[in-house]
């Protein structure tokens, strides 16, 4: 007998089919959620995260085109874009299955239904949403927390509140906040609840960009324009007309390129590099950093005429320490997403466990939360997660005197650390002493996970 397993949601205006199908499927999927009205479609895709969609294609009396499915699948598929979703239609429509499966669908039902086709098809479905967890989570994960999870506590409300204010607006953001407390995921939250979020939103980490290929990555080249230019390559900025541009870890970019920045930025145009053309550029700017620009401005690090630029709303994103009503939920999420992973889905916490989650002080914020749980995941022999399985929340790393380090990565490492103490965090006084360029000292600041 097939194991129940997984989160169905079905919807269809028809009552009688939505309890034919529940009984249908009870067997086969471990959670099923029915509605009538596909607008409840939204607030179901949070609570519930299902692994498949079984919708319908018409939902109001006397249209039979199919448009309305079409619509929320499209909404189904930027809310939640790893759910599969199984059109379900009582006119055998070829060329509606074709648009819906190039919509994003991953396959077509026609009413009256096979119950045997039915089955299969919805549990291929749910198995390649699972195929999929899984291979993320061999690949780190990277995608795990691509929800925004917004949690009970009053801060992280209060931000939530100016983020749905601000989000369908074009208005330049800058969020900031220390590594670890999801600054892209939010960037991301904002890219789907805007007018833009059709197409993707497209990251540059800007910590990654060498200085001799700002320019090329940023605005593109023309065919020529140096020695490995063989083709016309567009930049970033136009790869990102019509959708949002994220530009993380801004507070790594050098004095002379926040001018090129800041000149792009003004004019709403770039240049290809080797080119001569304007070409006008239509993006939404959503910049982030773990840094104090402000000081970096006083400091004469940053521009002060970018940082206006770019920061027409500012985002805070508090330390997981500041919501510690948001530790064990989003534990437990990490706890079920790994559970699925590692094959222990029935696996919880102790009391005694969710304790400790609460009193460590997470200091790499909700990456370092999620890394502890899916260590402790894998560690774990029983079905309970006790309060020495959890490993996390140290509150410093232990430095070790020059002299016992091994390595010349380390002895660097350690260098480095020192001189940014002894310097109180200023980094152009730190690169001047060490004898590097700014930007080199960012490169091993994010090497090292300084």
């Amino acid at each position: 007998m097939t194991k129940k397993q997984g989160t169905i949601l079905i919807v269809d205006d028809n009552r009688n089919i939505l309890t034919t199908v529940r009984m249908l499927l009870d067997s086969i999927f471990a959670n099923i959620i029915t509605i009538a009205n596909p607008n409840s479609i939204p607030a179901k895709l949070r609570e519930e995260h299902p692994d498949v969609v079984l919708l319908d294609m018409n939902f109001s009396s006397g249209i039979n085109s199919g448009n309305e499915g079409l619509y929320w699948l499209r909404e189904i598929k930027s809310l939640s874009p790893k759910t599969e979703v199984v059109l379900f239609t009582a006119y055998a429509d070829i060329q509606l299955a074709v648009t819906g499966i190039k919509e994003g669908a991953a396959d077509f039902i026609v009413k009256p239904f096979d119950n045997e086709k039915m089955i299969g098809t919805l549990l291929e479905a749910r198995d390649r949403n699972k195929a999929a967890d899984k291979a993320m989570g061999k690949n780190g994960g990277k995608d795990s927390n691509s929800t925004m999870y917004w949690g009970n506590s009053e801060v992280m409300s209060n931000l939530r509140n100016i983020v749905e204010k601000v989000a369908a607006t074009d208005a330049n953001i800058l969020i900031t906040g220390e590594n670890g407390t999801g600054k892209e995921v939010l960037a991301n939250e904002i890219h789907r609840l805007s007018a833009r979020s059709e197409k993707k939103m497209l990251p540059v980490d800007m910590g990654a960009i060498t200085e001799t290929l700002f320019e090329s990555e940023l605005f593109g080249h023309v065919k020529g324009a140096f020695t490995d230019a063989k083709t016309d390559r567009p930049g970033k900025f136009e790869l990102a007309d019509g959708s949002t541009i994220f530009l993380d870890e801004i507070g790594n970019l050098s004095y002379s390129l926040q001018a090129k920045l800041l000149t792009a930025l003004q004019r709403r145009s770039i240049v290809r590099v080797g080119g001569s053309t304007q070409i006008p550029i239509d993006i939404r700017l959503i910049c982030a950093t773990n840094r104090n620009l402000q000081q970096m401005v006083n400091d004469g690090d940053f521009r002060e005429d970018l940082l206006y630029r770019i920061n027409t709303i500012h985002l805070e994103l508090p330390a997981l320490r500041q919501r510690k009503a948001d530790i064990v939920p989003l534990a437990n999420r990490f706890l079920r997403q790994y559970g699925n992973i590692y094959n222990k889905v029935c696996i919880r916490f102790s009391e005694e466990a969710e304790q400790k989650l609460t009193s460590l002080p997470w200091y790499g914020n909700i990456r370092e939360l999620q890394h502890a749980i899916e260590k402790a995941v894998i560690l774990s022999d029983g079905g309970m997660i006790a309060a020495e399985d959890i490993d996390g929340g140290n509150q410093t790393r232990r430095e070790k005197p020059l002299e016992e380090v091994l390595t010349l990565d380390e002895m660097e490492c350690r260098m480095i650390e020192k001189t940014i103490k002894e310097c109180e965090g200023n980094l152009s006084v730190v690169a001047a002493r060490l004898g590097i360029s700014r930007q080199t000292l960012y490169n091993k600041i994010k090497r090292y996970g300084i």
